[in-house]
């Protein structure tokens, strides 16, 4: 590990996002569909997320180009009961297949007060409130839940058979952004490894394990090991709870047999459970938004511990981080950008951060 920080370059997010939407394009995806993985990944930056960012562009590029992520078919129907349904992605695009499930469940909860829609043969989607936002912004409170590739061993067990499995809820919230939660059931996210080894940091101790069961702080002898639960058994049996949802509950692969977009080659398999309730058919949306903003400035009002200046809600960090990075640029490491610019020039794409 180095001791002086990486050398970061600033660059619009707006140049990212037409970057990676052309380089997807150069892959034979459809527009819609490449804008879908490229708004999704420069959302993330800008919500302070680099993790589930730029850097994974090409990672979904080798498994396009693989063939592991399907492109030629569209999401089928399988189940159309009103408020509940079925989505057979067909190994297609996670992020192209999770928003068709959840503009569905937001259609049928306005029709029928709560929608659920079981996702099958879908793949990684990238950030969970990415979708759940979508619900909130239309007046409704979002879950979406997916499994993943395994990560994580069972509590009191060593090896890796359980994902990190996250699962997100977005709700409105009045004059305040919109609370948002999102969580992996890992202590972290196995894509903040990633991105800690990018830019030569190490990680925090708690995070995981090396390959013979020890703590590290050493990234990629994390990679290696293993991630550890959030709340010791805790984490461990949420996730598998949202397993059950995910994977068990639409019919799709569970537990290990998830492949993850970190390998460039299998069939991914995983599941996702959407459910959106119209907080309208419960009772008047301007009510809601009215207690919603009373939670948080009550919370927000109480007295803070002695090492903080000021207390946030689930959400309003990355919407102020939104507004900061939008302004000033997404920040990238010399590897990250070495990496996006190799991508590009095998596709015979200019990269016009250089």
């Amino acid at each position: 590990m180095r001791d002086k920080p990486p050398n970061l370059t600033r660059i619009p997010s707006e140049t990212l996002k037409n970057f990676a939407a052309e380089c997807l394009q150069s892959m034979k995806l459809e527009k819609e569909d490449a804008i879908v993985i490229a708004d999704s990944l420069i959302q993330a930056d800008l919500w302070g997320h680099p993790s589930h960012g730029i850097m994974r562009l090409f990672w979904y590029g080798a498994r396009i180009a693989s063939g592991a992520t399907q492109i030629s078919k569209e999401p089928e129907w399988e189940l159309d009961a009103g408020g509940l349904a079925v989505l057979n992605g067909q190994d297609g695009i996670g992020q192209s297949v999770a928003k068709k499930a959840m503009h569905s469940a937001i259609d049928r909860a306005k029709q029928h007060g709560i929608s659920a829609v079981c996702v099958r043969n879908s793949g990684h989607f990238g950030t969970a409130m990415y979708y759940t936002k979508m619900a909130a912004d239309a007046g409704c409170i979002g879950f979406i839940s997916s499994n993943a590739s395994p990560s994580m061993a069972p509590w009191g067990g060593v090896e890796k058979l359980v994902g990190n499995n996250p699962w997100s809820w977005s709700a409105p919230a009045g004059s305040f952004p919109c609370f948002m939660l999102d969580i992996a059931n890992s202590a972290v996210a196995r894509g903040k490894l990633y991105h800690a080894r990018a830019t030569d940091k190490p990680i925090s101790e708690g995070w995981a394990l090396d390959k013979d069961g020890y703590g590290t702080i050493n990234p990629a002898d994390g990679i290696a090991g293993q991630i550890l639960p959030i709340a010791g058994h805790k984490g461990y049996a949420i996730s598998m709870a949202m397993d059950v949802l995910s994977g068990i509950l639409s019919a799709s692969q569970f537990g290990s047999s998830i492949t993850g977009p970190y390998q460039k080659e299998g069939i991914s398999g995983v599941g996702h459970l959407v459910i959106v309730i119209d907080i309208a058919k419960c009772r008047p949306i301007d009510e809601f938004n009215a207690d919603m903003e009373s939670l948080i400035k009550s919370i927000k009002s109480s007295k803070t511990a002695p090492t903080q200046s000021e207390i946030f809600y689930p959400g309003e960090l990355e919407a102020r981080n939104h507004e900061r990075i939008s302004q000033a640029g997404i920040e990238l490491s010399e590897d990250v950008r070495a990496q996006l610019q190799i991508g590009a020039e095998q596709l015979g794409i200019k990269t016009p951060f250089i």
